[in-house]
């Protein structure tokens, strides 16, 4: 009785599956609805409202990326920077350009305490922005240096934003503080003059000359310029705080009092002025409103994350002296430490100390050895227990500039060995190799500097060098199990198979339980093709000791080698879950099987686990940033890949990994100073050359590029890369001859259809006609090749053959029918052509990348040729904030914006695009529209 239902059925289903696109579409029109009030609202600084109808927005569609773009500016303006800083990340994640929101979330990240983080996140880098959000954003990031304590660099990031613009504001405002702060202040009231120059009452500049005289003791001044700065803005705050400490520094309580009253009625919750009350109140003898007093402090800053306010010292010492005079130490302490940090050698060292020995932690008391360190650097052995304690506790990079402090005084051999197991672990191993080799040299019995020594020499593929010192080692003490295991290793490292085994069966007579022992003969085992000897051994092995972890991760090896994939899995996911928190092995093999067998997300998951174990270390950051990667986060594997090269030192190897992955994740900048690193450890380095030839070039340095060319070619004269790279410079230069004799000898070289088209592009700019040539005869031979017919089809609209090039299209499309660039570049042809099928040619590329500012100016553009206006703005839009230097795509949306009567908007897009006299297609047409709209 069913069987006639099932055509119902079946229609109902097309019907549904026909209606999804029309409901995302509809859904997209209401959120663009809500976008354009909440765009006016926000004109008006109504956030309240801008707030709720952008979230009204993100309700119909989530992706609307100039929703995300305009509620971050809001709830940044509402005060919240952590809300603000997820919408500024997820309209990065849907591909808006960094000049859009560079300086709303810089100012995010430090509203929140994120201060290094704003400093080396890539988005936030200066470079490339326009020249205004260039300088502003140079403002914010002096912010930020100043507040972890970096002055000079502060200071620097001040001129280099006065450099742009020397009539702008905020530049001198800037640097007053920063010259206070550093003592200088000629030039504080040079910079405080020149800003009152340019804006004789600004209250912030009033204040700042007033904070020049304060510093400088001078109080009458100060008091007089406080209120001058009042006097031109009645709610300046800072002028009202500061004037009322200066009152109650000369005793002026009464005075100090009317003033608190006026500030605390601007800022009832301005934690500053409240203690000031509890100050007046001690004063007074007022124990009840003193305490009060401090409570409310602790009221009002303890909800605030301590992150937020890590670099506000004042809301710091604040809480953290309220907490202590309430008796609540365990409360004050992280408030205390926090601020300590930021003023060594305070009194408040003092308070920390009596906190920890108050509470019988007399270790932590103990870490104040640093402060003593820094008062006596010649106390070589403070220096050595300190440095050790460090590096027990991970933290090697103190122990480094311990140990580097420590020889200066005196030369040690114990010192040296201590700087070159901590340069070791800080992946710094050329420099770890000579202080090792000093040590051990100096004083043979430093048997840990020659045993790290053999394994710097190993890392190093040395092993000549390694057996050498393995040797020695191994002489001196015949009996010692571990010396002797060392020595097999580094025989079994340089394939003596024989001489490794008989090291190891040695090393089990002088030791049976050497557990490193039983390892290295399974791998010989395995090495050498026994598998199942090996196997037998480590199972064994793993009877005595279930969870060992190195046991588990050698059986996944021996599995894998025998082409067990799911087992191998299951004993690399159990050694993962018996390591500890710092064995790291089988997590970094478990990310690297993910990444192989291309199970992105699981990958993640694994390096997550892996970086939270090892935040700093070069390879776990490395892992993570191909974790990164293939999850398609190329935003994040860049900063990722910043701090590893920074801590990589100079070690050549790990730095031309890192800068492959920088290149890779298309950071061309970051990977050319990693390269630089590489090159200046070791020059000429062939790998380092040849990669830095093609970052050189994606960087624009054409001198360098060529130069790196010359030298890869003069290396692999038998490969095209050189020639390609040689090609490419000399186009740069506008030598067009020589790029096509370099092109021609590439494809000589390497008969592929990327050399083709290389070769194929030359020779247009160079008339056209031969490279149609070459294209019909390779195409005949290879008619499916898509790379080869889309150049074509390139320069056949170039050359106004429109008809050809869709001919050209239609016969991609017709091999590879969800080609999106083809799909894209034939919806502009029909758009020229005056087509109505140009839409649904657009809109279908458009579905294979939605977040394409290409792809979507064209469908928005096609959208608005055949009256579909609402479509056609939300595109437009959604494509200006991905590609806000597109000039093109700014006229098109200014025609957009201009048909819907927004004349205002319309003429900011076309000031914009016409902006710095740059040629693009459609100039001519938005030099028209903006003479109407004047």
């Amino acid at each position: 009785m069913t069987a006639p239902l099932a055509p119902v059925s079946r229609l109902l289903t097309a019907l549904l599956i026909a209606a999804a696109p029309l409901a995302q579409a509809q859904d997209a029109a209401k959120a663009s609805r809500f976008y354009e009030d909440a765009l006016q609202r926000y004109e008006k600084r109504d956030i309240a409202g801008t707030i709720v109808q952008l979230r009204n927005a993100l309700q119909a569609d989530k992706n609307q990326l100039p929703v995300h773009v305009l509620l971050g500016k809001a709830l940044l303006a509402d005060s919240q920077p952590s809300a603000a800083e997820f919408q500024f990340s997820e309209a990065l994640r849907l591909g808006v350009n960094r000049a859009e929101i560079a300086v709303p979330l810089a100012m995010a990240l430090n509203a929140q305490g994120k201060q290094p983080q704003m400093l080396t996140d890539t988005r936030l880098q200066p470079a490339g922005l326009p020249t205004g959000i260039q300088q502003d954003l140079l403002i914010e990031r002096a912010l930020a240096q100043s507040d972890t304590g970096d002055t000079k660099a502060a200071l620097a990031s001040v001129q280099q934003a006065r450099a742009l613009d020397a009539t702008n504001l905020n530049s001198w405002l800037a640097e007053v503080p920063l010259r206070v702060r550093n003592r200088q202040f000629a030039e504080a009231n040079a910079a405080a003059d020149q800003a009152l120059k340019l804006a004789p009452d600004n209250a912030e500049a009033l204040y700042q000359k007033a904070s020049i005289f304060h510093a400088n003791g001078q109080i009458a001044q100060a008091l007089a310029g406080y209120e001058r700065a009042i006097k031109a803005q009645p709610k300046h705050a800072e002028s009202r705080l500061a004037r009322t400490g200066l009152l109650i520094d000369v005793n002026r309580d009464a005075d100090a009092l009317v003033e608190l009253n006026e500030l605390l009625a601007l800022k009832p919750n301005d934690p500053r002025g409240t203690y000031l009350r509890a100050v007046l109140a001690d004063r007074a003898g007022d124990a009840a409103t003193t305490r009060a007093s401090q409570k409310k402090i602790t009221e009002l800053l303890d909800p605030v994350p301590i992150e937020f306010i890590r670099y506000r010292t004042q809301w710091l010492m604040l809480n953290g002296l309220a907490h202590y005079n309430l008796g609540e130490l365990e409360k004050a302490k992280p408030y205390l430490e926090l601020a300590a940090r930021q003023q060594p050698g305070s009194p408040l060292y003092k308070l920390l100390a009596q906190i920890a020995l108050t509470e019988g932690n007399a270790n932590q008391a103990i870490e104040l050895l640093d402060g003593y360190v820094k008062l006596r650097p010649s106390d070589g052995q403070a220096l050595l227990m300190l440095a050790n304690s460090h590096m027990r506790q991970g933290r090697h990079a103190r122990a480094v500039q311990l140990m580097q402090d420590a020889l200066k005084a005196k030369d040690s051999a114990d010192y040296r060995t201590a700087l070159g197991l901590s340069l070791l672990q800080t992946g710094q191993a050329s420099m770890a190799e000579e202080q090792l080799a000093q040590a051990y040299k100096s004083d043979p019995k430093q048997t840990f500097a020659g045993l790290a020594l053999v394994t710097v020499h190993l890392r190093n593929q040395q092993f000549p060098k390694a057996l050498a010192v393995a040797d020695t080692l191994a002489r001196a003490n015949p009996n010692n199990a571990t010396v002797t295991m060392v020595q097999a290793y580094a025989k079994t490292q340089a394939r003596d198979y024989t001489g490794g085994r008989a090291g190891y069966e040695k090393a089990l007579k002088l030791d049976a339980n050497q557990l490193e022992a039983k390892l290295g003969l399974a791998r010989i085992d395995a090495v050498t093709g026994n598998y199942d000897a090996a196997e037998k051994r480590l199972r064994a092995a793993l009877k005595e000791d279930e969870r060992n972890v190195n046991l588990l991760f050698e059986l996944a090896l021996v599995s894998e080698l025998r082409g067990k994939n799911e087992e191998a899995l299951k004993w690399l996911d159990s050694a993962v879950s018996a390591s500890g928190a710092r064995e790291t092995r089988a997590n970094f093999a478990l990310v690297a099987w993910h990444l192989r067998k291309g199970q992105a997300p699981r990958a993640m998951e694994a390096a997550k686990v892996l970086l939270a174990k090892l935040p700093e270390d070069i390879e776990a950051l490395q892992a993570y940033a191909a974790a990164q990667l293939a999850n398609g986060d190329a935003a994040g594997a860049r900063s990722t890949l910043v701090n590893a090269s920074r801590r990589a030192a100079f070690d050549t190897p790990r730095l031309i990994e890192v800068a492959r992955q920088q290149a890779q994740a298309q950071d061309f900048k970051a990977a050319a100073y990693t390269l630089d690193k590489a090159l200046t450890g070791t020059p000429n380095d062939p790998a380092a050359v040849a990669m830095l030839s093609s970052v050189e070039l994606a960087q624009g340095n054409v001198a360098g590029a060529e130069q790196r060319a010359r030298q890869v070619i003069e290396a692999n004269p038998k490969s095209a890369l050189g020639y390609n790279l040689l090609a490419e410079a000399a186009q740069r230069k506008g030598q067009g001859a020589a790029a096509l004799d370099a092109l021609r000898k590439a494809h000589e070289l390497d008969k592929s259809a990327t050399s083709l088209t290389r070769l194929m592009r030359a020779q247009a700019t160079q008339g056209g006609k031969p490279a149609s040539d070459l294209a019909d005869a390779w195409l005949r031979k290879n008619p499916n090749d898509i790379a080869v017919r889309n150049t074509l089809a390139e320069q056949l609209v170039q050359a106004g053959d429109l008809p050809g090039a869709r001919r050209q299209y239609d016969a991609i499309l017709k091999a590879a029918p969800t080609n999106a660039v083809a799909l894209n570049n034939l919806a502009n042809v029909l758009i020229e052509l005056k087509d109505p099928g140009a839409v649904d040619m657009a809109e279908r590329a458009l579905k294979s990348d939605p977040r394409n500012a290409t792809l979507l100016d064209t469908a928005g553009w096609a959208s608005h040729r055949t009256g579909k206006a609402e479509r056609a703005l939300q595109l437009l839009r959604d494509a200006r904030l991905r590609a806000p230097d597109n000039p093109d795509i700014r006229y098109h949306l200014a025609a957009v914006l201009a048909q819907a009567g927004r004349k205002g908007e319309a003429r900011e897009e076309l000031d914009a695009a016409l902006r710095g006299g740059a040629t693009f297609g459609t100039l001519n047409e938005a030099k028209q529209l903006r003479a109407t709209l004047n």
